[in-house]
């Protein structure tokens, strides 16, 4: 990891199938990863969804928009979704293996601080 950013140039995920024939195995492909200036970047302040069905994760980020104050009354917000991300499974295990990494450096860094693992039936700490 440098600055903050996992390395872009990667070998693909590969998977293969239970039961599969042995067939003399390929290489995976490298590839270098081209940036795009004019590629938008989106804002986004909570995660709204998240399923997997069995062949795509699906993420839908939003972000939160507060309205007018007014005095007396209780503070209130909208959240509007801002985009929705739909993902393979390949890529998806790819993004919960880098957000493992993030989570792990910033546990490390001191940022996150990690739960004590508890037994099953065993009453959450306080």
């Amino acid at each position: 990891m440098e600055n903050g950013m996992l390395n872009k140039d990667s070998k693909a995920p590969t998977a293969v199938a239970a039961g599969a024939k042995a067939q003399p195995q390929r290489p995976a492909p490298t590839y270098t990863y081209v940036d795009r200036a004019e590629c938008l970047e989106t804002f986004a302040d909570t995660v709204t969804g998240l399923s997997f069905d069995g062949q795509t994760l699906r993420l839908e980020f939003a972000v939160s928009r507060m309205d007018d104050v007014k005095q007396g009354a209780p503070m209130t917000g909208r959240r509007y979704p801002v985009t929705r991300l739909v993902l393979p499974p390949l890529a998806a295990i790819d993004l919960i293996n880098k957000m493992q990494q993030i989570a792990q450096a910033l546990t490390q860094a001191g940022v996150v601080k990690q739960n004590p693992a508890t037994a099953p039936g065993a009453p959450a700490a306080p």
